[in-house]
């Protein structure tokens, strides 16, 4: 649990972006609990594959899907009264 609490609170990291990815939905206690089990699983498999621990990030689950994060920021800004409309960018070559 100790490290769980350190993890979520570390800059940067994985760990806080899913500690308060989850404690919005199930409250501080659970995702503590959950980022405990994060922690178990990430051990386990540097043991059981002896590699070293690389850091996915803070804004791995942005990267992951960044057409849903428009989607959710677009909807919180027509909340606020605003009107929005998404394009996608081209990528210049």
């Amino acid at each position: 649990m100790e490290a769980a609490h350190a993890g979520s609170r570390k800059k940067g990291s994985f760990l806080k972006a899913r500690y308060h990815r989850l404690a919005g939905r199930r409250g501080a206690k659970r995702a503590k609990v959950a980022v405990g089990r994060s922690i178990l699983k990430a051990v386990y498999h540097l043991l059981a594959e002896g590699t070293s621990y690389q850091d996915l990030g803070e804004n791995y689950y942005e990267r992951r899907n960044p057409e849903e994060l428009a989607r959710k920021l677009a909807h919180r800004i027509e909340k606020l009264g605003f009107a929005v409309k998404l394009e996608q960018l081209s990528k210049a070559a």
